[in-house]
Parts: structure tokens; sequence; C-alpha cells
């Protein structure tokens, strides 16, 4: 699509999805449901429905307790646009 605008906004849409399906994936690999992830995270369940979601813009000490809680390996990365 050559509208700028529209390709911003799908994606920013494709890096939700990306960022709820890696959430959703390290909690199934954990074989937790999202209430013991909750509670392994010391958050709520709707707090961890909202992180797979995609709409949550988690800060990085929750995505450490996300990787601990699913025993995961947390990496953030930079790339050149």
């Amino acid at each position: 699509h050559k509208d700028p605008a529209y390709a911003r906004e799908y994606e920013a849409l494709e890096q939700e999805f990306a960022f709820a399906s890696a959430v959703i994936g390290a909690r199934v690999r954990a074989g937790l449901t999202q209430a013991q992830l909750a509670e392994r995270m010391g958050t709520s369940q709707s707090a961890v429905a909202r992180l797979e979601s995609g709409t949550a813009r988690p800060s990085v000490a929750t995505l450490e307790k996300l990787a601990k809680a699913t025993g995961s390996k947390l990496r953030i990365a930079l790339e050149a646009a």
C-alpha cells in the first residue's frame, strides 16, 4: 500500500500481533494458564490477558517477570530502520 500512514499503522499492528503471539507462546510452552502465569508474575489474570492481546505496553521489569515465570530468555533488540 502506497499511503505512508497506512503503512505505519499496518507495521504497528504487525508488531503488536508478533508480541502477543510471543507472550502466548511462552505461556503455552511453560504449560501455564493465564491465572497461573499471573500468580507467578505477581499480577492479575486480566493483566496477562492484556499482554496477550498486544494492547499493553509492558515495562522491561514486567517482561523480565514474564520471562522468569515462563522459563524463557528475554531478548530485546534494536534494528536499523
